[in-house]
Order: structure tokens, then C-alpha cells, then sequence
């Protein structure tokens, strides 16, 4: 007999291009069962037959709300059909919930690793958190490869703004923006976010490591693979033992 495996249907209701290869998509439907910082594997119109893997970005609601970050990557058909093509009215088939990073409210401080569009899962389990009594101290380190990559400066900004325990830690690779125009950046473009002076220069991996050996917290890592290895490599190398990291390509 062959297995069946448990879909939801999710209509996407808008979709918000924030860069060139990037979008944010919001959808109502299906209350789908996941805890925050767990991912779906997505179907979507563009690409029916080809699964996409996307963490939601915000805890779930009993009205179904669900929110996904996507950038489209080199030769990814899928990612590339979400960021250009997508249109309310689309039709999502959300399938089972996986993955068991999360944080434990009761637990030490937690540090939170994000590269890109890694920051999704993060932002769910932290508006998650922000629900309860008493969460622990955050802090969120948040890198991509310019200022303007930085998609999410201004949320994070008012995040911050409203809750005491959370520290944001933004990461550039470069402090310089690319000499070309972006025409989405161009047109959301907004005021409130992070200084430049706020910005470190540097790759996650170093930047996070030069902080030295996280031996008592929570550390959760959600980027590409190539940021996640990297990563954890260096911070096993400088001393957080293993058992206290969580990880998660993206």
C-alpha cells in the first residue's frame, strides 16, 4: 500500500517583492499544525510537481495566516516562479510540518544565527515567545552580503523597539551597496531600520565566533548550507559544545 501524506491548502492573499530576487508571500487557508521554527515542504501553481522547502514567519493562528520569505537562487526554478510570478488568488498545497529546532522559554539565554531568508523560522518563534510571561534574553545576530540585502532592518527595528529582551545584531559582508540599481529596494525603501553604524562588517561565522564559546546558551543556526557548515564548524572549533546548537539549512 502506498503511503499518503497529510496536505493543506493555503491561498496566497498578497505578494510583497522587496528586492529583485526576493518576495514575502502571505496566505490564508488550512490551520496548518506546526510549531514555530518547524518548515513545509510548499507546491505552488508555477511548479506544481517541484516541492519547494520554506519555514513559515510567523507562529501559528487559528485563522490560518501564513507568511513565507523566499529568494530566488542561481537555476531555481521554483524560488524564481515564487518571487516573479506568484499572484493573489494562487493556490498553495502545504504538506507536513518537519524539523525540531525551538527554543525553551525556561531555559538559558539563546543565541539566534540567521543568514537571509534564514531569519524566517526566527522571526515565528520569536513572536511566539512574545507571547509568553517571561522569555529569555535574545540575541539575534542577522547577516547577508550588503546593507541593502538586509531585507527586514526596519521590522527588526520596531521588534526591538518593543521587546526588552531582544538584542538584534545586524552583519554585512560588505558595508558598501552594489554600484547597480535595485528597483524594488528603490521603491520600498523606508527610513526606519538600522545606522550604518549599527552594521558590523564580516561574515556571520566570524563575527558570531569573535564573541567566544557559547557554553551555557541556546544557539540556533538557519541560513543556506553553505553558511550553516561554515558556521557550525566555527563554533565548535572556538568552544560551543555541540549538543547546545540547533541548526537548520535553509
Amino acid at each position: 500500500m502506498q503511503d499518503t501524506q497529510t496536505t493543506w491548502t493555503s491561498t496566497v492573499v498578497e505578494h510583497h517583492r522587496l528586492r529583485r530576487d526576493l518576495a514575502v508571500i502571505r496566505l490564508i487557508g488550512d490551520n496548518v499544525p506546526f510549531a514555530p521554527g518547524q518548515y513545509v515542504d510548499v507546491s505552488v501553481p508555477q511548479n506544481p510537481r517541484l516541492l519547494r522547502r520554506l519555514s513559515p514567519a510567523l507562529p501559528p493562528s487559528l485563522d490560518g495566516k501564513l507568511e513565507f520569505h523566499v529568494r530566488s537562487v542561481p537555476g531555481g526554478w521554483v524560488s524564481g516562479g515564487i518571487v516573479s510570478d506568484t499572484k493573489p488568488g494562487d493556490e498553495w498545497q502545504i504538506l507536513e510540518p518537519r524539523g525540531t529546532m525551538s527554543v525553551d522559554e525556561n531555559g538559558p539565554d539563546v543565541i539566534m544565527i540567521a543568514g537571509g531568508t534564514g531569519l524566517a523560522p526566527f522571526r515565528s518563534i520569536l513572536l511566539d515567545l512574545a507571547r509568553r510571561p517571561n522569555p529569555p534574553k535574545v540575541f539575534l545576530f542577522v547577516g547577508d552580503r550588503t546593507p541593502r540585502d538586509l531585507y527586514a532592518s526596519d521590522m527588526l527595528y520596531l521588534l526591538v523597539q518593543d521587546l526588552p529582551w531582544l538584542t538584534v545584531i545586524p552583519v554585512v559582508e560588505s558595508i558598501t551597496n552594489p554600484d547597480w540599481s535595485d528597483e524594488w529596494y528603490e521603491r520600498t525603501k523606508v527610513d526606519i531600520g538600522f545606522a550604518e553604524d549599527d552594521l558590523i562588517e564580516g561574515t556571520l561565522p566570524e563575527i558570531v565566533t569573535s564573541y567566544g564559546a557559547f557554553t551555557e546558551q541556546q544557539v540556533l543556526v538557519c541560513g543556506s548550507a553553505a553558511m550553516t557548515r561554515a558556521t557550525l564548524d566555527r563554533l565548535r572549533d572556538t568552544g560551543t559544545p555541540s549538543e547546545n546548537i540547533q541548526f537548520d539549512p535553509y
